[in-house]
């Protein structure tokens, strides 16, 4: 018998240490000490990249691997915690608010004097607020802010965070400039960044407020299209919210939905950051959860391949159906950060695997999912610049995903996708990845209208100025509107575009127009003169040209002056005047008039509409945060952007 047992213990251990583990699902809800709900808190499994994004009432549900599972549970304004499942199916969480606003202190270590010296820093007064680990400074000698990590005696240069600095579009006179020009713009990775600034307990720096982004971060209910013209033009007209004097002018695309199903085959690059700068937990395991959601989009006949990039360029994945979804994820879990950055190379092997897998009149793209911190290689902007202008001439679009924070490079993300055709997404955790790749999936990847430019015509017997707000990268001269040559936005399937125009009505006093001596030689033109369009305040025209075509078509849309009280005006309007305001007031605007959060507030509550994602409730809450802000710690004059310091 005991020989027996002997024989029997062997095979009993290997049954037993390979056993099937059985998983099973948690479910449960995340609140704050509060009680509010912690909308889009990320919920990972602990050693792995399988995780899920809290809804907008704070609830969550995910498949573990086994009973003795840990899950992490993690938010931009909250402590991360981490819970032993222990078997269990519901798990409520409540986390600790992270330390916003902190103390003001003052720098006495020589240690450290010497460390912010060197580093070209001033040394007096700071204020400084835990974060992460990291220390948030803002130095009163240069008035930006800056991130430090203590250790060992010494701290550690984290900011070189790198954003252009925005020259606001300024009030021009309708006579004088009748044409207004500009590219469309669909990204909103402004919007996400400035909300991880605002969740950090800081105020943004003013170059990282683009406010047509923000505006077009949100979806607005315009009608689909019913003609062949693949988008909707509708406008409105009501006052300015923070200048009674002006109106605020309102002009919305609707792109066509294409359901997903009718999507045209895609053959998709992963192009990723593996390089030492991409180590953090807010950058590349989140980059691969956020590529697990998109993997999870796919069909059969879509295709994706995978390059990395770091010391040196590779694929680590051929072309492979989107129906081998183990096969993708498992290629996603093996990549790994560590070497220097050469982006350069990355993007040429990307654009080739696309080019010889092209899929005629297919969706092809390469997706870029990095911090952007080039550096060896095609690492000035003029260059990685002409590169991308050059590859997409193959056809090939361009999806820009960032990610990380304290060397985030937004301005080379933006000028990326600018030139590739493409949009641009900031990542600030996973409940907007779930947004950007599988919410607005269509929108994101698929192109419906490229080139496409608006110009705008004012009738000066109803307008004396005019201000188009945001879109400062995006102008264009009036001879370019013409110009099938021109570069320009694209559009995505289901997606909307905001523009709004604050105008300054004929016969209207305004400080912000300036008046220049009598020209001899131009007829002058009377601003009240009778014409058979004086009805209309100004006419609309489009430029667009369908995803394969080189050859634009036309669209004309005349405004009618048809001014409503603002209490009366669509949630659309209210919404996007609201979002406008507070992008005014985050820039510290010289056109801010009489702005406040109050306001920004109030509109933003009576506009919420159907809000089912959350999105708009969040947007009251970052105002009310940013409110106390501004008393706390205001954003220093001529703060325009936080200076790249290597």
């Amino acid at each position: 018998m005991k020989k027996l047992l002997m024989l029997i213990a062997p095979v009993l251990f290997v049954l037993v240490a390979f056993r099937p583990v059985k998983s099973h699902t948690v479910s449960g809800t995340i609140t704050d000490e509060s009680g509010n709900p912690v909308m889009g808190a990320s919920v990972m499994v602990k050693g792995t990249t399988t995780g899920v994004a809290a809804d907008n009432k704070g609830t969550y549900k995910i498949i573990v691997p086994g009973a003795h599972s840990i899950l992490v549970f993690s938010g931009a304004a909250v402590e991360t915690v981490e819970v032993k499942v222990k078997g269990r199916s519901v798990i409520n969480v409540v986390m600790k608010n992270k330390t916003a606003v902190g103390t003001e202190v003052v720098v006495t270590s020589l240690g450290m004097a010497k460390q912010y010296k060197e580093y070209g820093y001033s040394t007096s007064k700071i204020k400084s607020s835990p974060l992460n680990g990291y220390i948030s400074v803002q130095d009163e000698g240069d008035m930006n802010s800056y991130f430090f990590k203590p250790g060992e005696g010494r701290y550690e240069d984290f900011d070189r965070e790198g954003y252009d600095k925005i020259v606001e579009n300024k009030f021009l006179k309708a006579t004088d400039n009748p044409l207004s020009t500009f590219s469309i713009d669909v990204d909103a990775a402004s919007y996400s960044n400035v909300r991880r600034f605002l969740n950090q307990g800081q105020l943004p720096p003013a170059g990282a407020v683009r406010i047509e982004e923000m505006v077009n971060y949100f979806k607005y209910e315009y009608p689909q299209p019913e003609k062949k013209d693949p988008f909707t033009v509708n406008t409105e007209i009501s006052d300015a919210p923070w200048n009674s004097n002006h109106k605020l002018v309102l002009i919305g695309l609707q792109g066509r939905q294409i359901p997903t199903d009718n999507l045209p085959a895609s053959n998709l690059v992963f192009l990723i950051d593996v390089s030492g700068s991409m180590g953090e937990p807010n950058k590349l395991p989140l980059v691969k959860a956020s590529m697990k959601l998109l993997v999870e989009q796919l069909r059969e006949k879509d295709k994706v391949a995978m390059v990395v990039y770091a010391g040196a360029a590779g694929l680590v994945l051929p072309p492979t159906s989107g129906y081998e979804k183990t096969k993708i994820k498992d290629a996603i879990d093996r990549l790994d950060a560590g070497g220097s950055t050469a982006g350069g190379a990355g993007i040429k092997l990307a654009y080739k695997t696309a080019r010889e897998n092209f899929v005629k009149g297919g969706n092809n793209r390469v997706i870029l999912c990095t911090d952007g911190d080039f550096n060896v290689g095609e690492s000035s902007d003029d260059a990685m610049e002409r590169l991308i202008e050059q590859e997409r001439k193959s056809g090939v679009f361009l999806t820009v995903l960032g990610y990380g924070m304290g060397n985030y490079q937004d301005a080379k993300m933006q000028k990326l996708a600018d030139k590739g055709n493409g949009n641009h997404a900031y990542i600030d955790g996973l409940s907007e990845a779930k947004k950007v790749l599988v919410n607005e999936f269509g929108g994101t990847l698929f192109t419906i209208a490229k080139d496409v430019k608006l110009q705008i015509e004012f009738n000066p017997a109803k307008v004396q100025g005019y201000r188009l707000i945001g879109y400062e990268n995006r102008m264009l001269a009036k001879e370019d509107f013409n110009d099938d040559k021109k570069d320009a936005g694209e559009l995505g399937s289901g997606h909307t575009v905001t523009a709004l125009y604050e105008i300054i009505p004929a016969g209207a006093e305004s400080e912000f127009l300036k008046d220049v001596g009598k020209l001899k030689y131009q007829k002058d033109v009377e601003p009240l003169s009778k014409t058979k369009y004086s009805d209309e305040i100004m006419t609309v025209k489009l430029r667009y040209k369908s995803p394969d075509g080189d050859v634009s078509k036309l669209i004309e849309h005349p405004v009618k002056d048809e001014h409503i009280a603002i209490a009366k005006t669509s949630d659309n309007f209210r919404f996007a005047a609201a979002v406008a305001q507070f992008g005014l007031l985050l820039r510290d605007s010289e056109f801010k008039s009489e702005a406040s959060y109050v306001s920004v507030i109030s509109l933003a509550k009576k506009a919420k509409g159907n809000d089912d994602e959350g999105y708009r409730s969040e947007f009251i809450r970052l105002v009310e945060s940013a409110k106390l802000l501004a008393k706390t710690k205001p954003a220093a004059e001529g703060d325009e952007e936080t200076i790249s310091k290597k």
